[in-house]
């Protein structure tokens, strides 16, 4: 398999006065396809590195190439188009708007962007929630959904736009254990069904090892890259 992220001799640090450096000489490839897990303790780093990923974040130096696209040069017109093209972001905290129903939450970002929407993605918005598992509550209000099913409204959320890549952050860090199994098994199916490429920073090691590859941050290096398969 090809790869779908690269990142080259990454360097970041944050302040210009009290300067404190976060990642140091990082090197990490992600292939096509694959299912990722991210561990390490809180302050390692594994964050910034998702959002230097996802390019939400710019390293201080070192380069980042996201499907084969050399984002460092990028402006921020060019990467918004980037990651709407390539990227999906899956949160802890869903970031739904309770007055809006599954349906509508699902739709919202195509509707910011586009301000509207047509039958086609309509259409998508179904399949991607009869995906999940929720076609029964496609139009409950948000806010009157489970801590479950609020999350899996988001993951149909990340997915709308049919991205290459999706980076996740802890998403299931305020599901109980149950629930929490039944979304990381939804994630697996997405990657097997969609061929979608999973990138997930997670502090539950039960979850990390579902995966097939764990990456192990510690002080801001790889401190442990194990590849099942």
């Amino acid at each position: 398999m090809d790869n779908i992220i690269e990142l080259k001799n990454i360097d970041k640090v944050y302040g210009k006065v009290v300067k404190t450096k976060v990642l140091y000489s990082l090197d990490l490839s992600i292939k096509k396809e694959s299912f990722n897990g991210i561990i390490g303790q809180s302050g390692s780093g594994k964050s910034t590195l998702l959002n230097i990923m996802g390019t939400l974040d710019k390293p201080s130096s070192g380069e980042v190439f996201i499907d084969g696209v050399d984002t460092i040069m990028l402006k921020s017109k060019e990467l918004a188009l980037l990651r709407n093209k390539s990227l999906g972001f899956i949160f802890q905290f869903h970031y739904l708007l309770p007055e809006f129903t599954a349906l509508e939450n699902v739709l919202m970002p195509h509707f910011i962007k586009s301000n509207g929407f047509d039958q086609k993605l309509k259409k998508r918005a179904h399949e991607l929630l009869d995906l999940v598992g929720l076609s029964d509550v496609k139009n409950n209000l948000a806010g009157n959904m489970s801590g479950g099913q609020q999350q899996r409204t988001a993951i149909a959320r990340a997915l709308i736009n049919s991205p290459k890549i999706v980076l996740a952050d802890e998403p299931t860090g305020n599901l109980d254990s149950d629930t929490s199994e039944k979304v990381y098994e939804m994630l697996r199916e997405l990657n097997r069904s969609l061929k979608t490429t999973f990138v997930i920073i997670t502090h539950d090691q039960r979850i990390a090892e579902k995966t097939d590859r764990i990456i192990e941050i510690k002080d801001g290096k790889i401190h442990n890259d194990f590849a099942k398969i």
